[in-house]
This record gives structure tokens, sequence and C-alpha cells, in this order.
């Protein structure tokens, strides 16, 4: 790997549904932001695509642009499509024999409690292709009955007459010794040389079968597709004379060498919005936030993530298209509400908006690429709070009169409205969707929405995100510059991350706080040796220790977070006390004498990487009487009327500029629509602060609003 310099272009990529996006930093600190269509069908086609537009934007051949970057990072939806679309590899699962049917038995609970009409989603491996294999361990990795390794031999025939690429091993208890699993493998490569394997046990050391197995499998079903993926776009980058440093976005919010991301491959899954979150905090730090909501809204969807106390919140509970995924992932909420959200009318004569999308292609009515169909971004448009003529900065021209005559069609006339009536039906009702989710992300884990300011991206993000604030009573938004390549930003100052996990079943009264002690050690033994063979040298390493706990007898447990001091010599009483405090917040109550379980100790290994700087005098020019370009009716959510509104040129407010709604302020990739409510202060790093005006008092000294500024 080719050291890290700080003398190169860094690139951050984002593959979205609709749009690809592209950040690229400077050396100085300035920066060029670009977009181009994704394709779906071959995402890589994009990566290359939008790296040749670049290259004529800069005047450079490809090769040119290719030598000139340092490192490029790069967040990918591959294994994520391939999953949802049920078009990964061709999947085997090694069980221990009486457990075959692990995966459609599931955990033994209902999803939805009351729905007897739920019906269990399909195995991604067939039965026929879950293989039983005698041999048996108990919960302490003792022994019972030796593994059968001819059965593994007659599996791997069964696997290779059907043409498996891919093996899942998870054998029962094999968290509390591998050497099963370890045996099987073995086996399983001599017969099958060339077959992508997963070792429950190395990927995932922790109790709960199927929690184990399904992560298991979801690894397999991925792991060709991630590597197939990769090695094509590695060999296209090096053969156009890239020889610079490609990291991948991981679901846990860190980044990733090609190879570690190959062998842990179902942490590519959901990883796309991970880098959200770290790119919110830094947005809010300089008000003196630690905490802050992130909320990503692109041409397909809408992602929420919490960042609390300096850390997104992670969780290790997760699932995807309803299969358990137990490895540690940023916590996001994501809802099928995006610009490209189809509105309609049910047969009830409802008005409903998504989850369906018209994506990139057709696209909106409004993109004139044959969609018919009327979408969110239509309503938009109608509303006056997207220009047709300077959308994507004139990259997409909008046809106003397409997205009228869908709407008047679709929504308008089914319900008797006239069709801006029927625009801002459709504007509040996704409002309200994204606000739900908001909540469901925050509630659930005992927050208060209202606590936190919310980081807006996403090319959608800006035109609605002062109607869900206002829904969620928030008072405060930021809304970075960079808001539609939000997520590309981000993994540009993400770090490195790997995630240990080691079960043990024991109550926390009795405790070996040396043995404790000793698997931190060797995890971050692990940790630091990863991390090395990254490019990241032991000064840039830290460790982040937690503990699943739960009182006796709960069926859930909680991941409690314990001080790096904690490392080397854990204490008793700091480990109860930050249990029962944690279990309080989430739940309103604790039990200071009931006894404490300790299920899995975790450990989190972090490389740091160099943050590119920000050139915040390329952010805006003199303000002068040119900054407002214009003025135009805007729909008023307050009056349920249409509102004269000023048209501003963003790339003319520099830091220390103030405005006041109703406004738009057009900045090329994205339109931030200021209600009347709000008043805007462009910040120090040359972000958009909307705060309520009725609230400013409250915010005077967080957000400067006392200083001397520009107003327009």
């Amino acid at each position: 790997m080719r050291t890290r310099t700080e003398h190169g272009l860094r690139i951050g990529i984002d593959v979205g549904g609709t749009f690809t996006d592209f950040l690229v930093v400077h050396p100085d600190g300035s920066h060029l932001v670009h977009k181009t269509s994704s394709v779906p069908s071959d995402p890589s086609r994009a990566v290359v695509q939008g790296l040749r537009e670049i290259a004529d934007l800069r005047g450079q051949s490809v090769e040119e642009l290719l030598h000139s970057i340092d490192t490029i990072v790069h967040g990918t939806t591959v294994t994520t499509n391939a999953l949802l679309t049920r078009r990964g590899a061709v999947t085997g699962l090694l069980t221990t024999e009486g457990f075959r049917d692990v995966l459609p038995m599931r955990d033994g609970t209902r999803e939805e409690a009351y729905n007897n009409r739920l019906e269990a989603p399909i195995p991604l491996v067939p039965r026929h292709l879950r293989l039983p294999v005698p041999g048996r361990l108990d919960h302490t990795g003792a022994e019972v009955t030796p593994v059968d390794l001819s059965a593994v031999k007659d599996a791997a025939e069964t696997f290779r007459a059907a043409g498996v690429e891919a093996v899942a091993i998870s054998f029962m208890h094999s968290h509390a010794d591998s050497a099963h699993e370890d045996a099987a493998a073995k086996a399983l490569a001599e017969a099958l040389p060339d077959v992508y394997v997963t070792r429950s046990s190395a990927l995932l050391a922790q109790v709960r079968y199927y929690d184990r197995t399904s992560t298991a499998v979801l690894n397999s079903y991925a792991g060709p597709i991630i590597s197939r993926y990769l090695v094509g776009l590695t060999a296209t980058l090096e053969e156009a004379g890239f020889g610079g440093i490609l990291l991948l976005m991981q679901s846990n919010g860190g980044v990733a060498t090609p190879a570690e991301l190959a062998r842990r491959a179902a942490l590519s899954l959901l990883s796309g919005p991970a880098s959200g979150p770290t790119a919110g905090l830094i947005e809010v730090e300089p008000h003196g936030w630690d905490r802050c909501l992130t909320v990503d809204m692109g041409g397909t969807s809408f992602d929420a993530a919490v960042v609390n106390d300096g850390k997104p919140l992670v969780m290790t509970d997760g699932s995807i298209d309803r299969w358990r995924i137990a490895l540690p992932m940023v916590d996001i909420h994501t809802i099928g509400a995006g610009g490209g959200s189809i509105a309609r009318v049910d047969d009830g004569g409802m008005l409903r908006v998504g989850p369906e999308s018209a994506g990139a292609v057709p696209g909106p009515a409004c993109y004139g690429r044959g969609g018919t169909q009327a979408t969110v971004t239509d309503a938009d448009v109608v509303l006056g709070y997207i220009d047709p003529s300077s959308f994507m900065a004139g990259g997409i021209p909008l046809d106003a009169a397409a997205a009228r005559a869908a709407l008047e069609r679709d929504v308008a006339r089914p319900l008797g409205l006239d069709v801006v009536s029927a625009a801002a039906g459709v504007y509040d009702l996704v409002n309200v969707s994204m606000a739900a989710g908001v909540q469901s992300i925050t509630v659930r884990r005992g927050l208060d929405p209202r606590d936190f300011p919310i980081v807006v991206a996403g090319g959608a993000g800006p035109v609605h995100a002062a109607a869900i604030a206002s829904e969620l009573e928030i008072p405060v938004l930021v809304t970075p510059r960079q808001s539609s390549i939000f997520c590309a930003a981000g993994m540009l100052v993400c770090d490195f991350k790997h995630d240990y996990v080691q079960s043990v079943t024991s109550g926390l009264a009795d405790f070996d706080l040396g043995k404790l002690a000793r698997i931190w050690a060797a995890m971050a033994a692990s940790g630091r040796t990863t991390l090395r063979g990254e490019g990241i040298g032991d000064e840039s390493v830290s460790f982040e220790p937690s503990l699943d706990m739960r009182y006796a007898g709960q069926w859930f447990e909680i991941n409690v977070p314990v001080p790096a001091a904690a490392l080397e010599l854990p204490d008793r009483e700091q480990l109860a006390k930050l249990f029962h405090d944690e279990h309080d917040a989430l739940f309103g109550y604790r039990s200071d004498d009931e006894p404490i379980e300790v299920l899995n100790i975790r450990l989190t290994a972090v490389g740091a990487t160099p943050r590119p700087a920000l050139n915040l005098a390329a952010l805006g020019g003199e303000l002068d009487d040119e900054a407002q370009i214009g003025e135009r009716e805007i729909w008023s959510p307050r009056r349920r009327a249409l509102v004269p509104a000023r048209v501003i040129d963003g790339h003319r407010l520099a830091p220390g500029a103030r405005l006041s709604g109703p406004a738009v302020i057009e900045l090329g990739t994205t339109s931030l629509v200021v209600l009347e409510e709000y008043d805007v202060l462009v910040d120090t790093r040359g972000s958009f602060v909307l705060y309520l005006r009725d609230r400013a008092h409250e915010l005077s000294d967080r957000l400067g609003l006392a200083g001397e500024a520009v107003k327009l």
C-alpha cells in the first residue's frame, strides 16, 4: 500500500440510488463538487464516468487525474442491491446436525406479534443447500461429539454439483471454541478451493445461534459480489494509472481496505449512509454541540441517524431484508421517501407517497427522461421550492409543465383539488413520514429529538428540512454547503474501524475481571495488527471498549460503553453503575439491587485518519446587491398559500451573512428553503444555520447572534 501523503487529491464517492456524488478536496483545502447519474445495474460505471467528467472539468485526462489522487474513499450499494433483488452468490450452509432449519425457524419470535398474515421471508439458502454435519460442543466449548469431516466432504460434492459460490459454516456453540468450524473450513477449502467461506466464529464470536448463522449467511451471500466488484474496480483504476489508496465505507461508520471488506463482506451492507453521522458532528462542533440528528434525503430514500456524546449510535441487532445482521452498525433508520418517491391516490381515495420511487431512470416527470408519474420533486417544482432553470446547476433542466400535468392527473383530479393544493398535500405527507422516522430512531433510545440540532443532507433534504424541524419542534438546523454530497464528504473524515466481540455468560458480581482485561488485551492486539496492515501507525490507534449486559432474567441486553481506562483495570462498581445509568436512560427505571449478567465483551479498534482542510475563502464572495438574484412565489405551510420569497445566490453568502425567510438559497446542486418563521446565519464553516426567529434569544450565545453580521 502506498503511504498516505498530504500532497495529493482526496476524493469521496457515494453511490446513491439516483445520483453518484463526488467531492474532490485539494491539498490547499479548496474543493470540487460533482454529481453524475447512477447506473443501478453496474455502479462501477457511474464511478468511472464521474471520474472522466471531473477530469474534463479540470482540463485533464483521466490518467492525469488518477495519478494526482492520493486517496479515494468509496461507499457502494452493490451488495445491498444484490441482497434486495436476490442476485447474490449461490450460497450453501453447513450447520450442526439437528439445526438444518435454523434460518426459517429464526429466533422463535414473531416479527409482528399481531400480524397473522405476515409470511416468513424465503431463506437466502434453499433447504437442499443447508446441510447438517454431525459433531457437537457444549456451551463451554468442550467437545461432546467429534465433528464428522466425511460429512463435510460429502457436502462439498453437493455444493460443487449445485454451482455453489460461497459457503457459511455455523455450528452450535462455536463462539466458545472454533475448532470444529476451523476443521470444517480446512476440509472445505481442500475440496472447493475457489469457494468463498465464512466461519461464523471468526466473523461473530457471540451467543445466539440464529443471529450468528444469519450474519454468516449474509456475509457469504455478499462476499463474492463485493469481491468481484472490488477486483474489477481496482483493476480499472490501476489500468488508468491510479496508484493511491482505495478505501471502502463500512456499515459501522469506519473505513477499511478492499481486502478487509472483502473478508467481512456483510459490513458493506447498508454502508452507504454510515458516514453521515460523523460528518454531521463536524458541522455542529463549532457551535458547542456534541450531539445531532442527521437526515439525508436523496432521490430514493430518507436516512436518519443520531450522534450523542460525540459518537454515532450503533446497534448490534440490525436487520436487512428481514434477516438479522448482528455486526455493529451505525443505527440508521431508512424509509422510502425521497425526491423520486411516487405520489398517487389509492383505491380508497387516500393520498400515498412512496415507498416506490421513479429513481434516476425514468425519474420524476419533470426530468424529461420518460417518467410520467407524479413525484415529490414534481411537487417541489410546483410549490416554487426548486427553480427548473437552476436545478443541478443546469445539468438537468426541469420541465415545470410536465410536473404540473403529472400532479394534475395523479393527485389533484382524483382528490378534487387544484394542482398547488395537491402538491402541498404531497409535501406535507412526505414531511410527516420523515419526521416519524426521526422520532422512531430517537424515542426508542430514550432521547428527545427536541434536544438535538438537525444536520441536513442530500439533494432534496434542504428543501424539506425546515418543515420536518417544525413538525418535530426542533429550533435549529444546520445545512452544510456540501449538503447534496454530504455522505461523500463524510467519507473523507471517517476513521478506520474494526470491531471484536467475545461471548461470556457470567454474573457481574463474580466475573473474573482479570479475564476481562486479558480478553480486551487480546482484542486490542488483533486490532493493532489489522490497522498496521492498513498503514495506520500505533500512535493513531485508540480503543473503545464496551459490554453487553442485562438484569438477570431479562430477554434482551444493552450495550454499555466503558471508559478506555478500564481496559487495564476494570472496576466492578463502575461497570455496574454504568449499566444502571444506561438502563435508566433507555427505559426510565433502574434496579440497583438486581444482579447483572455480562453476555458479550466488545472492543472497537479505531485508526485515526487526517481530516482534509476546508478553505473557507472559497465558500463565498463579497456580499453585495447581486446576492439576491430574483424573487418568486413559494408555498408557505403556515399560511397555506403561495407567498413572495427572495431568491439568493448561496455562493455569494460568506461566513457572517444573515437573512430572514421566506427565501430560497440556490446552491446549484440543491435549494435551501427558508420558511417565513426562520432566520439564517452563515457560520464559520460556511454552513447555513437556520433557527426559529422566535427562539433566537435562547440560541444567541451558542450561535454568536449578538456579534456583527452582514444582514441581507
